[in-house]
């Protein structure tokens, strides 16, 4: 047995080895290579190829006119015609409706004479300003074209630190591009003058001319509308900002229902900061005469503790929480209060809120 076992097994297990050996490195350096193109490749494009076709180009032209001419405005028919000279800004924006419906930022096409959409595939056109809300940066135009593809909305409320993100724009004009990175962080607050601030931080490079833009999952799902950077340069440092998809698409809906976003509105000044000490809470600094919240009995030095019932100590969170709240709807807020002679009062108080000042 020990013969056979030398003489034919042996080199026949060896043979075999040898074979599966050869057929490996035939497979990986002479097979065709449509064959070995075939095989699964690492990376997003997939993501990629599902959002791309969403995500558009925005030319805006301002036209802009001599000091002399803002002032006066007797002479802005003149100014027009024969001082202004025009200025084309870069942006990008978000195809979220196949009707047309382009979601972007404010500041994208804030002033424009004319807008001009490209889309992916090359065809551009002429875009019309539905509305815009400066409280969150962003803005709704719309183009007159066929065969659009409204992007899919991913869960920007799932989003989790270290999740893949992948931004899609124009930087610097130079036509669609895109990056990869991570969410950095969730809720980030206090990024702008906004007192609805609530980002999503990528680490995703976002350039002038990505404003308005994709910020997509691994998935190719919206998760946010790229917005802001904070760097020294003005140019990508790895600190990005977008607005949660769904704030953006609640603006929308307010936008093309109402042609502006309506809020509730308390006509509280709210400290920046949690107040400390033996009790937590948004300190109110000030309270508007005769506005929800006076007519309540709310005042300054109060401090707000909960909000429905809920507990709330961000002044951001409980801006975005008077924010949703539709105008004649009533408020439930509990409030410490502390007259003076070291004693403090727990109230609760019943707010109908006001319909937000335009900005």
């Amino acid at each position: 047995m020990s013969v056979v076992l030398r003489q034919w097994l042996l080199p026949g297990l060896i043979g075999l080895a040898l074979g599966g050996a050869l057929v490996s490195v035939w497979n990986d350096y002479f097979q065709p290579e449509t064959a070995r193109s075939a095989a699964p490749q690492p990376g997003y494009a997939t993501a990629v190829r599902r959002a791309a076709p969403s995500v558009v180009n925005i030319y805006s032209t301002v036209r802009e006119q001599p000091p002399n001419c803002q002032r006066d405005p007797r002479l802005k028919p003149w100014c027009d015609r024969l001082m202004g000279t025009d200025r084309t800004s870069l942006g990008s924006g978000v195809i979220v409706h196949p009707d047309g419906f382009i979601v972007t930022n404010a500041h994208v096409i804030d002033g424009a004479s004319e807008v001009l959409v490209m889309l992916a595939d090359g065809r551009t056109a002429a875009a019309s300003v539905i509305g815009s809300d400066r409280l969150t940066d962003l803005a709704v135009v719309r183009i007159a074209l066929s065969d659009l593809t409204a992007i899919s909305l991913g869960d920007p409320a799932g989003a989790a630190v270290g999740d893949v993100a992948l931004a899609i724009g124009n930087p610097f004009g130079i036509g669609q591009t895109v990056s990869a990175g991570i969410i950095s962080a969730t809720g980030r607050a206090s990024v702008s003058a906004s007192p609805y601030d609530d980002f999503l931080q990528t680490d995703a490079a976002i350039n002038p001319g990505n404003s308005g833009g994709a910020l997509i999952d691994a998935s190719g799902r919206l998760i946010g509308i790229n917005t802001l950077i904070l760097s020294p340069t003005g140019e990508a440092m790895g600190v990005g900002f977008a607005l949660p998809a769904d704030l953006a698409y609640g603006v929308l809906e307010e936008i093309i229902e109402h042609g502006r976003v309506i809020r509730g509105w308390l006509g509280l000044t709210l400290e920046n900061t949690t107040a400390l000490g033996p009790t937590q809470g948004i300190r109110i600094s000030g309270v508007e005469p005769g506005g929800p919240a006076d007519r309540a009995g709310l005042r300054a030095s109060d401090r707000i503790t909960g909000v429905n019932g809920e507990p709330v100590r961000d002044p951001n969170v409980f801006s975005r929480l008077v924010g949703m709240t539709r105008p004649g709807e009533t408020i439930q807020l509990e409030v410490a209060r502390f007259p003076g002679d070291g004693s403090q009062r727990a109230l609760q108080f019943a707010v109908e809120a006001g319909r937000r000042p335009e900005a």
